[in-house]
């Protein structure tokens, strides 16, 4: 129960990492908005679970979203910027439009996300947890608009901290930044190559572990981040790759 009495959002809820991490914070203790635009999944999610958890309808790209759900929460503790999507291509082959749909919604959704929540912390404090990626920090040749953006949310995600530090919010913000894990986006991802297993192959092969990650291994590292074990880290990244940063 380390995130006992916590109340919680996580955004992309209803399915891959933001469900494992939605599991989890139900487990610990926490009452979770499981906030998605995936209203089926997401309501599914919530009825499975029961009190300890709520579906919001949530565009993260929207500001009337955001001020929608909020006006409906008291408080907040910890906050997880977790929706995102992956688009393959190169600067050859990726078009304006989807360049900015991935940054709409994997960096801006992340802006909008600490923006509209920090209100909601700052008098008692608390924890933001942005999901980057190790393509924020290791650039591949087919993934120009989903390695802008998430490296975009690492720099972001330091200015917010040392922001929140010099106000004496007690809010810190940390990014986790995992290597390939195994939930349905890997699955549209490899819908867009045009030789999946070989694309799949290299991932593995790119993880010394030798395997793709698990979103439970995920969900632990955002149980530390959001509980009060974390309480002197702000502005760090930490790295859940299998050893693919090495």
């Amino acid at each position: 129960m380390r995130l006992q009495g916590k109340h919680t959002l996580v955004t992309g809820g209803a399915s891959g990492l933001g469900e494992a991490m939605v599991r989890r914070f139900v487990a610990e203790g926490a009452s979770v908005i499981i906030a998605d635009i995936d209203a089926a999944a997401g309501q599914a999610l919530a009825d499975e679970l029961g009190e300890a958890s709520r579906f919001a309808r949530l565009d993260v790209t929207s500001e009337a979203d955001w001020q929608s759900v909020l006006r409906t929460v008291d408080r907040l503790d910890v906050v997880v910027n977790n929706a995102g999507i992956t688009t393959f291509g190169s600067i050859e082959d990726v078009t304006l439009d989807q360049f900015r749909h991935e940054m709409d919604i994997d960096a801006i959704g992340v802006f909008l996300g600490c923006k509209f929540t920090i209100p909601l912390m700052k008098a008692h404090g608390g924890s933001l947890i942005n999901i980057s990626s190790m393509c924020g920090v290791r650039a591949q040749p087919d993934l120009l608009a989903y390695n802008a953006a998430k490296a975009a949310v690492i720099h972001m995600t330091k200015s917010i901290a040392l922001h929140c530090a010099r106000q004496g919010y007690g809010i810190r913000c940390n990014t986790i930044l995992p290597g390939l894990i195994v939930t349905p986006i890997q699955d549209k991802v490899l819908a867009q190559t045009d030789d999946p297993k070989a694309v799949y192959d290299g991932w593995v092969a790119g993880h010394p572990i030798g395997r793709l990650g698990k979103p439970e291994e995920i969900a632990a590292m955002a149980v530390y981040l959001a509980s009060d074990e974390s309480a002197f880290t702000t502005g760090a990244e930490f790295r859940v790759d299998g050893g693919s940063s090495l």
